[in-house]
């Protein structure tokens, strides 16, 4: 199998990325994978003027895993000030989850955001409902935090709520 290769994204992914992270998270192909929203959120996750905005932020980004040509994974990464980074929208393609990709780019973007941004931590934000993804954030070195966000109803570029008891929990470790 060949390794992946890391980059930060451009302009010209955002067509291949829109592609990857909708497989990811919503519609019947995210069921491929263990990561899918499809239970939680129809409507999109997210759209390509949205990842222009981020790739558009110097203080956010998309770092991507490449197998070759093929675009695999993306994780989003952002400076929260205060030495805390952020990532989210951590999308692997559902036929190759499982097989340490999605680990791989954690670990990546860990030592993205300790050496760009300065940060001594790292926050994330999950459904609570996702209990199987939250287990495994807890097996990275998360915890909770004990804060929550509420979701964004009403805002339909972030999805279509099939159920009204959406929030996220934030998670934190210490970056080593």
């Amino acid at each position: 199998m060949t390794e992946l290769t890391f980059r930060d994204a451009g302009p010209a992914d955002i067509p291949a990325l829109h592609r990857l992270i909708e497989s990811a998270y919503r519609g019947e192909v995210s069921r491929a994978g263990w990561t899918t929203e499809a239970d939680l959120l129809g409507g999109q996750r997210t759209d390509p003027e949205d990842l222009a905005e981020v790739l558009a932020d110097p203080k956010q980004g998309l770092l991507t895993a490449w197998r070759g040509d093929a675009l695999v994974g993306c994780i989003l990464y952002a400076d929260r000030g205060e030495q805390t980074g952020y990532f989210g929208m951590l999308s692997v393609s559902p036929t190759l989850q499982g097989g340490g990709v999605g680990r791989q780019l954690v670990e990546a973007v860990h030592t993205l955001l300790a050496e760009r941004f300065g940060a001594r931590r790292s926050r994330i934000s999950v459904f609570p409902q996702r209990d199987t993804l939250v287990s495994w954030y807890q097996r990275l070195g998360y915890a909770d935090t004990g804060e929550t966000l509420p979701f964004p109803y009403g805002n339909p570029r972030f999805g279509l709520p099939l159920r009204d008891d959406l929030y996220f929990i934030v998670m934190e470790r210490a970056l080593d």
